[in-house]
């Protein structure tokens, strides 16, 4: 489906990196509710900000370069960026002091490699082989790299004491799923192939969540048992 989607656009799309999960972003005051984040001028763009839209946040779309200046002045109240490898890399740590998590805009940023449609076509098989092999590898690397460095600067922002780290508030977790349900959904509407997109998506996340419950989050909580 993705081909399909893709070749609408003569594009032959790859995935060729993940970043991990990523932060809610960067503040200048803390979020302690829901009616907390109305008005607030967030940078953030695509669906994610669509969903911050209906929760009265005031959606602000800026190129990377443009967030810390914006911080720094006033022209933004808080931004997302990536993780906190990235993050700090930007310099974000250094205009404004709360950090937010989970990121439920994205929540496994997959980027992709796109190629001509026909250029690819032109390949043989053993190169497009080939080629599929090497976004393969870079996408397994590039997700065990950012989760290294990501737990190595968390780490680091912690022992600074400067920046604090805080989860989202319960209220506004739940109403960012209810509004993010609303807002894919939406989505799926536009014609037939987004319809069937929207559809497998669906089938296979109650199915991965259902595994994801005896798996890795069974996991990850009993780790934390004493």
């Amino acid at each position: 489906m993705w081909d399909a989607l893709s070749g609408r656009f003569n594009i032959k799309p790859l995935l060729c990196c993940n970043t991990g999960a990523q932060m809610g972003g960067w503040f200048n005051q803390e979020i302690t509710s829901l009616e907390a984040l109305k008005g607030v001028r967030y940078r953030m763009p695509g669906l994610g900000g669509e969903v911050l839209r209906r929760l009265g946040a005031i959606v602000v779309n800026l190129p990377g370069g443009e967030i810390v200046p914006s911080l720094e002045s006033g022209a933004l109240d808080a931004s997302e960026w990536i993780g906190p490898w990235e993050d700090v890399a930007l310099g974000l740590h250094k205009v404004v002091g709360f950090y937010y998590y989970p990121g439920f805009h994205e929540p496994g940023t997959g980027i992709a490699l796109g190629v001509n449609a026909r250029v690819w076509e032109s390949f043989g098989a053993s190169d497009r082989q080939l080629i599929e092999s090497v976004a393969a590898g870079e996408y397994a690397r590039s997700l065990a790299e950012f989760n290294a460095n990501n737990a190595l600067w968390l780490r680091k922002l912690r022992d600074g004491g400067r920046v604090k780290i805080l989860q989202f508030d319960e209220s506004v977790l739940r109403a960012s799923l209810q509004a993010s349900n609303d807002v894919v959904a939406e989505a799926s509407t536009g014609d037939e192939l987004s319809g069937k997109i929207y559809a497998s998506y669906q089938q296979f996340r109650a199915s991965i969540m259902d595994w994801s419950d005896v798996a890795e989050r069974a996991f990850l909580n009993s780790r934390r048992l004493t």
